[in-house]
């Protein structure tokens, strides 16, 4: 085994934190308000009707909530780093087509219904965290719970 860290290695750690924490602070601030609320942002979109809306609502923090709680401790770490970067590919898209079409969307629902950025600002910085899920996915297994348990099974 290769003890000799390196660069990537540590940057790798600190865009799985970035991501991971994102998506936990997002989930959270999701979970405290009511889903009515963040239903409502999710219907502004115009794809999904009220129903659907409500369900995404119920659905979405929870996955945000335990996709980064695992992807900060390394459990899955690639795993958990794909999906993080599917989720924001989705958002992009969702942003995206409102942004074409000119919907009036006053919040995105990114942060709860507090959130008042423009369309064109949240999904540049959705960019962001997509380029750092990707360095997640592709070089942050070092310090994880993922190779301590590799480490662990190497010794038995």
């Amino acid at each position: 085994m290769n003890l000799k860290t390196d660069v990537k290695d540590i940057l790798g750690l600190l865009a799985r934190l970035a991501v991971a924490g994102v998506f936990v602070y997002a989930g959270i601030l999701k979970l405290l308000a009511p889903a009515e609320e963040f239903a409502y942002a999710i219907e502004t979109y115009k794809v999904t009707g009220p129903g659907l809306s409500l369900w995404a609502a119920y659905i979405i923090p929870w996955l945000e909530l335990y996709s980064g709680l695992l992807l900060a401790a390394g459990i899955f770490t690639r795993f958990n780093a794909l999906f993080c970067g599917a989720m924001l590919v989705f958002f992009e898209a969702l942003l995206a087509q409102a942004w074409l079409r000119g919907l009036p969307v006053t919040s995105c629902g990114c942060f709860g219904s507090g959130s008042s950025n423009s369309l064109e600002y949240e999904f540049f910085q959705n960019l962001v965290f997509l380029a750092l899920a990707a360095a997640a996915f592709r070089y942050s297994r070092r310090f994880s719970a993922d190779a301590a348990m590799d480490a662990a099974e190497t010794r038995l």
